[in-house]
């Protein structure tokens, strides 16, 4: 039985994851009770999923672009430059979330603010996500395709020196403020964590004003919104979330920008998540003592888009399948390195053989086979 996993964000074409009174904790206090019920259910935990997709239109141009600018002109500048290749990716965090769980047997349900362009995307996504038994994608049927406006897009030219050019629209993003959570966790039986990712600024504060009012368990992932959006609606964010993730620095700009301390971050949410690139990531729970989690070491660093993405598909697939936080983490860290290791954000496969190699190697015998049980099984 696979139970859906709900993805909730927007639709963007550009370069760029119970009772009040008894907190759901997985892998920190309260977790051997929790264990214990998820083992006697069989379809794991409910997770809705908020954040953005994008697909990034990303061009390369031989020239300089500097030796195109007159410096007594620059205030009448109208240029034009020949690229010598482009390349489309498809991205954003709902879409790299959603790819990620879907590459690791899960069937996540996609719920989100596209444009009018978006059959070539929902046909990705139907095709790119499997499990053990056929060959089902993830599950688009929750998009709200705008009539109006284009899936947001990133456009970006590099030149030789690696200076950049780039545009962002960010289109029918604007119209996820308009969806609702409840009706859609009614259709599955309610959800048990409601992950609220970068989105329009709007909808996030929305949806984690819903995810209170409703009693639904939220986890705060304001990630780059964090530098446009002011300190009252960033506290509004992380206030009471179950999970607060973040990188190193964005855990500094959060403290700098909601005037709280990271002892007073602590205190208002359950477990923080901070990643630290190659250092691996730091798990703090309340009551509990923070443990740390190394990297899966990768053969080839090509590009690290789209790498927190992926460490938060592999964290959340590990909160489904009822595991600790040290192997939620061990789950992220894998998959992460599978994006780290090529162009793109959801051009990486799964492969079980390798991938219980890679989890021996970094983290035992006994880290791999436990992750393993429910990893699938096809090349």
């Amino acid at each position: 039985m696979h139970v859906p996993v709900y993805v909730r964000g927007s639709v963007t074409a550009g370069c760029v994851r119970g009772a009040q009174a008894q907190p759901f904790r997985v892998g920190g206090v309260g977790w051997g009770s929790v264990r214990a019920a998820l083992v006697g259910y069989r379809g794991g935990v409910r997770i809705a999923i908020t954040g953005s997709l994008a697909h990034d239109n990303l061009l390369t141009f031989s020239g300089r672009f500097h030796d195109s600018f007159v410096a007594e002109q620059l205030d009448k500048v109208s240029l034009s430059f020949l690229a010598d290749d482009l390349q489309v990716r498809r991205g954003g965090v709902g879409g790299n979330i959603s790819f990620g769980m879907g590459v690791l047997g899960l069937e996540p349900y996609l719920v989100a603010a596209a444009g009018v362009d978006f059959d070539d995307y929902r046909a990705w996504l139907d095709r790119h996500g499997v499990n053990t038994l056929d060959r089902h994608g993830v599950n688009t049927k929750g998009v709200k395709v705008s009539t109006e406006r284009h899936t947001a897009r990133f456009t970006c030219t590099t030149d030789r020196d690696s200076a950049q050019i780039a545009t962002f629209y960010p289109g029918a993003m604007s119209e996820a403020r308009e969806i609702e959570l409840e009706p859609i966790s009614q259709s599955v039986g309610g959800f048990d964590l409601v992950l609220i990712g970068p989105n329009d600024p709007e909808a996030m504060v929305r949806h984690t004003d819903e995810c209170r009012s409703r009693g639904m368990k939220f986890a705060a992932d304001p990630s780059q919104q964090l530098a446009f959006m002011e300190g009252e609606d960033i506290r509004r964010l992380i206030d009471g979330a179950e999970y607060l993730f973040t990188n190193e620095y964005e855990a500094h700009l959060t403290e700098q920008k909601t005037g709280w301390s990271s002892e007073e971050i602590a205190q208002r949410v359950t477990t923080r998540v901070i990643t630290h690139g190659k250092d691996g990531v730091t798990i703090s729970t309340k009551g509990s003592e923070s443990i740390t989690v190394g990297v899966v070491p990768a053969e080839k660093v090509v590009d690290p888009t789209g790498v927190g993405d992926a460490f938060r598909a592999g964290f959340l697939a590990g909160l489904h399948w009822g595991l600790s936080h040290e192997r939620c983490a061990q789950t992220g860290a894998m998959l992460a390195t599978h994006v780290v290791e090529t162009v793109g954000t959801q051009e990486y496969e799964h492969n079980l053989g390798n991938a219980l190699e890679r989890l021996r190697a970094a983290y035992g015998e006994e880290a791999a086979n436990e992750i393993g049980a429910h990893l699938p099984t096809f090349a």
